[in-house]
């Protein structure tokens, strides 16, 4: 006789509640692998389907409110449809979506970029993050002429064959399906914060590039010190490889310059998303003036097949994302967005962590700009709101993925009206102290259901 296994409460509890959810999971079943059109949305027994979104909230197809900490994978810095980018994507949508030419705004959006971040001497803009990390490498490639990439374990630089490699357990560069090893091979994962290790890969002088998150794998879940970005500026110009910084989350978030700007760092190289283009896709590779110049056409078809990259991209700096990130960019400029968001995430973290206090939950939360993440593998609780320090975990443990807590937490927070990823959450300025209060309180009867499913 087949063993019946019934469901835990909260997934229970989850799947009564959205019915309306639910059913469009059953349709997309039907038309997506996996149903969903990002690995990082899948969830079980299915996603939250969301209808509309404003401010600090979203609602989804069942009619529940939500307090938002996606911020669309970290492109929101100031929440859902912030007025000026709204007006300023509406008035662009009347005009046109896509001449099929070059356009003011894009020149506009260009500018702003050099204007805030150090290392951009020049830009180009492509539609999304992991085709600005593409670029970055083949650029290196080129300027270089040589062919091998360093990068970090746990840290993530887009989907592409080139570096999707070592972002999780057991971090080896090893071909996933699909991916050829001859390029796989052309790539060394190294341990994060590790600089000896950094300065005996270099010393075989055919590395084109170091490529890191500058504040850390994850935007930070392995948080790496100003230092190693520091040395690693040091060893690279030494081994004549460029160092490139993936903003791709950091840019415009942890200062108006990025964490560059932040650290007092100047890569060679910078690529950059998610808050570049105000809600709306698009990326970017900027930098030194020299290395850009690969992109340049040259005097003869023979110099352009030894020295220029080709790049077409139908939405390469299209109208409407060009409008929306000069708006963007023109809010962030002054840095003051960005410091009410850090602001608002430290009282979040302060909080969150004088609950699992409170209730002797064996987790952390910690986190340094406009975010918190979650260690659900803690030794002990913290001692109070403010021991937010991971300094001492072995990074492989900070790592670390706790599948049945994630999900049970987060199904806990979407039946008190929260959402976030299951582990890492951003912050807005539009989460303020009223939100805020709203969110703890709904994270202490969240903890308490997953305390009592046995998880925490």
């Amino acid at each position: 006789m087949a063993r019946i296994t019934a469901s835990p409460p909260l997934q229970d509890a989850y799947t009564d509640a959205l019915p309306a959810s639910h059913a469009l999971f059953d349709r997309a079943r039907r038309v997506f692998p996996d149903a969903v059109t990002h690995d990082n949305r899948r969830m079980q027994p299915f996603p939250l389907y969301v209808e509309r979104a404003d401010g600090a909230c979203k609602w989804d197809v069942d009619g529940r409110q939500y307090i938002d900490y996606w911020m669309g994978h970290g492109a929101l810095l100031l929440g859902h449809n912030p007025p000026a980018v709204r007006e300023a994507v509406r008035e662009q949508a009347m005009r046109g979506t896509h001449y099929g030419a070059c356009h003011e705004k894009e020149v506009e959006w260009g500018e702003w970029v050099c204007r805030l971040v150090p290392s951009a001497e020049r830009i180009r803009f492509t539609a999304s993050g992991t085709e600005a990390t593409h670029m970055a490498v083949r650029l290196a490639r080129a300027f270089t002429g040589k062919s091998h990439i360093v990068k970090f374990a746990g840290h993530f630089h887009g989907w592409h064959e080139g570096l999707e490699i070592g972002v999780r357990a057991p971090y080896e560069a090893e071909p996933e399906a699909g991916q050829l090893r001859e390029v796989v091979d052309l790539v060394s994962v190294l341990p994060p914060d590790d600089i000896a290790a950094v300065r005996e890969r270099l010393a075989r002088r055919d590395v084109a590039a170091v490529i890191l998150e500058p504040t850390g794998g994850h935007f930070g879940t392995i948080p790496l010190p100003a230092s190693f970005a520091r040395a690693l500026r040091e060893e690279t110009r030494r081994a004549d490889a460029l160092l490139i910084f993936d903003e791709v989350v950091t840019g415009f978030r942890v200062a108006p310059g990025g964490a560059q700007e932040l650290f007092g760092v100047t890569p060679d190289l910078t690529t950059l998303a998610k808050i570049l283009a105000g809600g709306l896709p698009g990326g970017a590779v900027a930098g030194r003036a020299d290395v850009l110049s690969f992109l340049s056409t040259k005097a003869s078809a023979e110099e352009n097949r030894r020295s220029k990259i080709a790049h077409p991209g139908t939405f390469n700096a299209n109208p409407l994302s060009a409008a929306a990130g000069v708006a963007m960019l023109a809010q962030v400029a002054g840095g003051e967005k960005i410091r009410v968001a850090n602001a608002q995430a430290a009282k979040l973290r302060h909080g969150l962590n004088e609950i699992l206090a409170r209730e002797r939950i064996a987790w952390k939360v910690y986190g340094e700009s406009s975010d918190w993440k979650i260690f659900f593998g803690a030794d002990a609780p913290p001692r109070d709101g403010a021991d937010q320090s991971v300094a001492q975990i072995e990074w492989r443990r900070l790592d670390g993925k706790f599948p049945e807590q994630s999900r049970a937490l987060r199904q806990a927070l979407i039946l008190n009206g929260v959402d976030f990823n299951g582990a890492r959450a951003l912050v807005g300025t539009c989460h303020t102290d009223d939100v805020i209060a709203e969110t703890l309180a709904a994270f202490e009867t969240a903890v308490r259901a997953v305390k009592d499913e046995g998880l925490a």
